[in-house]
Order: structure tokens, then sequence, then C-alpha cells
């Protein structure tokens, strides 16, 4: 069983960008685990910006090309070392991982007890073939587990987190494209097998210009710019001048961005466009932790192990005798799994998944209701008046969601099923079509809590939202903060505590008000 008086852990990461995404549910779960331990996580360069602003690390050591030969390896322990640290879990299954652990002196060593490494470890981990027929998400939850870790304390969606500053200069690169703006991702580093013919990619993005009116955004690595090159000299393309220097001057309903952007920079592009439509990639699962709705195309691998974990994203997969195979080269040399994929059907599943809706986003407690600090009990509920002027919105087609942060709930001030019973009257009332609320304390520094645009990019998905046609009424900064993290407009309302917001669009006296400004600018 694991030492939770242990104060001082190395997590050593994994080396692809998509496993590495698909380790942020067990970070989480080891930070609510041991909120008072230092967690410094070991890994590669190129996947250590997407754990950057991670509440759930305290520091991140690099794995540098210097530590790679033998020599290297004894300078790396010697700087572990020195570390101290007291316990090492081992995400990464390959035998370096716990050579490294086991030459840097930490006592415990915790992993899967494959690749020959379990003399190694001090908590080797049985392994049998049937632990890879599992979500790798819940493959590396099951280390946890088996050392005595909870992991059901609530499942903890992947999380990449976004500083205000990248979620805007993003949207400043895109600001000139038409809606929607379809981000698509043809490349797969793992093989051809993976990959979807770029004449198809070309086919639905002449159908996503021409019959959705909208834009497409080429991503891909430099090793794979000539993917998109081929994509965009395409004779179903070819008419079109790609932009390829936001934002200069070209088209705007195509841009090529393969090879032009960071990690961060590519996570924050994805996260302001409305679609990804992407192979299994590394920025297919980048695309499920920014929340960005996916159409995800499977070859030779399998869904069930390294999907795409959003309710409502859209999986496209042929199931042909041969696939899922594994392999990064087709045995055949037909490729059926990917060639039986047509454009109609990637197209269609685009097309469904298109944001037609406008919404209000709201907040509760001094917004919709008197804000007494913790609402605990029915006889302090006070919805105010201006609240039935919300049927003007739903009259002209928005739909109304509400957003509230209740800590209140982990404090043990409010109970759980009072804050639904209160969400419930909002909903039967007055025609609300959804309540979110961030159960968690401030001290959790979840990916849900506002002003984290979390709730609102569920409500994108769930209700099929377009946000940059949405509005955010509220009576606090966070609510304008998140406003301005989603894209929407910020409405401050004068009915609670706060006076004046720097980061909204309108102020506002109270609701009836907000809305007839929503009415007169939408």
């Amino acid at each position: 069983m694991f030492d939770k008086s242990c104060k001082n852990m190395l997590v050593r990461g994994v080396n692809w960008i998509g496993d590495a995404v698909m380790t942020m549910p067990a970070l989480r779960a080891l930070r609510k685990n041991l909120p008072g331990a230092k967690i410094s996580l070991l890994v590669r360069p190129w996947v250590a910006p997407l754990f950057e602003n991670n509440p759930d690390i305290d520091e991140i050591i690099l794995y540098e090309d210097r530590f790679d030969s033998l020599i290297g390896r004894f300078k790396l322990a010697s700087l572990l070392k020195a570390k101290k640290f007291c316990s090492s879990i081992l995400f990464q299954n390959a035998f370096d991982a716990a050579l490294i652990a086991f030459l840097s002196g930490i006592p415990k060593r915790i992993g899967y007890s494959r690749d020959g490494r379990g003399f190694l470890l001090t908590n080797a981990i049985p392994f049998n073939r049937d632990d890879r027929k599992m979500h790798h998400v819940f493959y590396y939850l099951n280390i946890l587990k088996n050392i005595g870790i909870n992991i059901d304390t609530g499942y903890s969606h992947p999380c990449i987190y976004l500083s205000m500053e990248e979620r805007l200069r993003a949207r400043d690169v895109l600001k000139n494209l038409r809606r929607p703006v379809i981000g698509i991702n043809p490349g797969a580093t793992y093989g051809s097998t993976k990959r979807w013919p770029s004449e198809r990619f070309a086919e639905v993005s002449k159908r996503i210009i021409t019959e959705l009116d909208g834009s497409v955004v080429i991503f891909g690595s430099k090793t794979e710019t000539g993917i998109a090159e081929e994509i965009v000299s395409d004779s179903r393309l070819s008419a079109l001048s790609p932009q390829t220097d936001p934002p200069g001057m070209g088209s705007s309903q195509l841009l090529i961005l393969a090879g032009k952007t960071s990690l961060r920079e590519l996570s924050a592009l994805i996260s302001e466009c409305d679609i990804l439509l992407t192979n299994d990639s590394g920025p297919m699962h980048i695309g499920y932790a920014v929340r960005t709705p996916l159409v995800a195309i499977f070859g030779s691998t399998d869904p069930s192990l390294t999907g795409p974990l959003g309710k409502e994203d859209v999986v496209i997969k042929k199931e042909l005798q041969c696939s899922p195979c594994f392999k990064r080269k087709c045995d055949k040399q037909k490729m059926a799994c990917m060639t039986s994929i047509t454009p109609d059907e990637v197209f269609e599943a685009v097309k469904h998944l298109v944001p037609k809706n406008r919404a209000v986003f709201f907040d509760r407690d001094g917004t919709l209701c008197k804000d007494v600090g913790y609402l605990n009990k029915f006889e302090d509920l006070e919805i105010f008046k201006e609240t039935e002027d919300l049927k003007a919105l739903k009259e002209k087609g928005f739909k109304l969601i509400g957003v509230s942060n209740q800590s209140g709930i982990a404090r043990g001030i409010v109970k759980e099923d009072f804050t639904k019973e209160v969400n419930k009257i909002f909903i039967e009332q007055y025609g609300f079509d959804a309540f979110y609320y961030c159960p968690h304390h401030p001290d959790e520094h979840c990916s849900c809590r506002k002003p984290e645009p979390v709730m609102i990019l569920r409500a994108r998905a769930e209700h099929g939202i377009d946000l940059k046609k949405s509005f955010v009424i509220g009576d606090k900064e966070l609510d304008m903060l998140l406003a301005k993290a989603a894209g929407a407009k910020g409405i401050f309302v004068l009915t609670g505590h706060g006076a004046e917001s720097a980061n909204a669009d309108y102020t506002a006296k109270n609701l009836k008000e907000a809305v007839e400004w929503i009415l007169k600018n939408s």
C-alpha cells in the first residue's frame, strides 16, 4: 500500500502527447488524495507544455536529450537524488523509467511489472494483457487503485489549463475567418494506418466552405506540412488562396497552420475552433482536453482504448475483420479501415455538430436571486422579480443556462441536494434549459470553477451552442472573466455585491435592463 505520509513525490510521465493527456485524470486523483504533497513530474520536453499551469503539479522536470546516454542517465539520477523524493509513480512503461528511479535512490518505486523491470520496483503491480483492454485513462488510474489510492472521488476529465492571454491570442489569429471554424488535423505520427486520405480531407474541407459557409484551419507538426500541402493543392480546394501567415492577407475560409504552432498555441487554437475533425492522434486528445467537440476517424486503432472522452464526440470507425490491427502500415496494402470511410459520412458528422443555438448564461446568487452568502435554506431564497423578463430571451430563441460556483457544498455548509433543488426551480418555473454548478472548494483548483470556462464548454457540447453569439450575465468580476475566456459578451448586473467591472461589455442595473440590451445587440 502507498505511504500517504510521503510529502515529496516524483511522477514519471509518458512520452506521447495523447498518452500524456490520458494521464491527467490520474494526476488529479493523486492531488485529491495528497493535497499537501509536493508532486514533481519528470517528462520529455515535447510533452511538458501540456502540463503548464496545471494545479495538480508543483514542478516539471525535463528529461532532456542530454540524459539519453549512459552517462546522461547517471547525471539525471544524481539530479533527482538531490531532490530527496520519498516515492515515485511510473506512468511510463519502459525499463528506463524504473532504472532512473532506482539509480535516484527513491525508496518507493511504483509501476506496472512489465518490460523486465519488476525487480527494480518496490511496488510491482501485476500486468497482464487484459490490463491493456481498458481505456488508457483507466490504465493509469489503475496504478493508483492498486496501491490503495482512492480513485472513486469523482472522475476528472483531462484538462489543459490555458491562460486568458493564450485564449485571446488564438482568438485573434482566427478572427477573420467565417464561422463555423472547423479545425482539421490530417496527420498522425504513429503511421499511415491512422491517416485518412488527404484527398478525402480536401473533399470535406470544400463542403465545409461551400455548403456550411464556414472556414477550415489545417493543423499539423513541422513533419506534417506536406500533408497540409496535399490537401490545399487538391483540385477541390486549389481555387482558394489559403491564408498561411495569420492574420495576413488571403482567404477568409482557409488557414494553414501546419508547422507554425507550439504545443500551447495549438491547444489554444483548437479550443477556439467550433469543431475539430481529426485522426486518432495527439491533437485529438488535446481536442477533448480543451472541450472542443470532435469528429474522430479511427482505422487501425481502437476507440474503446484511446478514443475521445466527450459524450457528444463522434467517432467514425468501420467494423472490419482486420481492424483494429494496431500496425503502422497495412499488410494488405489496401487500408480498407480508412478507405471505407466516405467523405459523405464524415461531412454529415461535422454538420451535425455545428453549433446552431445562442445562449445566455447566468450566475445564480446575486444575479437571479439575492446573494445571502451561502444559500442553504429555502426561507432565504429570494428570486428577483426581473427573472420573469427572461421569457423574452426564450421567445427570441436563446437557451437559458445557469453556471454557478457552489463551494459551500465542499465546505459542508450547503447540501448538494439542496443546490439541485434550487436550480431545479429555475428549470421548471423560469424555462432554464440546464443548470451547471461547481461543488468544489477553491483550494482544489478544479477546472470547472469560474472563471475557468469548463461549465460553459460542457454546455456548448451538450446543447450545440455558438459561444461567439452568446452572453454571460453575472454580478461578479469572475463572471465577466468567464465570458471573456469563452468568447461570449459579458453583462455585469448591479444586483449583487459588486459595483463595477473592468471586463464587462455592458453594465446593467438589473436583469430587465440586461435583457433589453441583449435583444438590442443580437
